[in-house]
């Protein structure tokens, strides 16, 4: 892993990602009046659609849900680059990177019990492959609902208290 400061102008010292793992490892909460995940993803014309997702920190990564049908899950179809952004309550982070329809049914079962556990009551669906619950975000699409994995390139984080500091991590 290649580390850049960003804040060097400012004689901050770099962020450690360590530490910002295990921020992610204690838990985010996520829905109105919590923290929000944003993806990016590349519509065919080029053009960027950015939108909310239900997404998770498991495994050391990150995972999002979504139907195959909705905008989100055509694009990353097409093209898996992405991006997932979220303001934590110690700093903002991005990472770009490529998504991966994740279809193993060990895999999408402990995910759907760590978004139960979240408070959105995901199951595994009857085909074993995907995930499905009584409601989900009305952009999702219809259910059945698919599991992505997100493998991260790069890395960005703006820290929010003191030392304060901006990093780059590259993977």
């Amino acid at each position: 892993m290649e580390t850049r400061n960003l804040a060097e102008l400012y004689e901050a010292p770099p962020m450690d990602w360590a530490r910002v793992r295990a921020a992610l490892d204690a838990g985010i909460d996520q829905g109105p009046g919590r923290h929000s995940f944003w993806l990016a993803t590349i519509n065919a014309d080029g053009s960027p659609h950015v939108t909310v997702v239900g997404a998770l920190w498991a495994r050391d990564r990150f995972w999002f849900q979504t139907g195959q049908s909705s905008r989100k899950g055509r694009n990353v179809a097409r093209d898996p680059r992405c991006a997932l952004s979220i303001s934590a309550e110690r700093f903002d982070l991005s990472v770009n990177g490529t998504a991966r329809l994740v279809t193993e049914p060990a895999v999408v079962t402990e995910l759907a019990a760590q978004w139960s556990a979240h408070g959105w009551p995901a199951t595994l669906d009857e085909s074993g492959k995907a995930i499905t619950a009584p409601y989900n975000a009305q952009s999702a699409g219809p259910p059945p609902w698919h599991v992505y994995e997100i493998e991260v390139a790069t890395a960005h984080a703006v820290q929010t208290e003191e030392p304060y500091g901006a990093t780059r991590w590259t993977f």
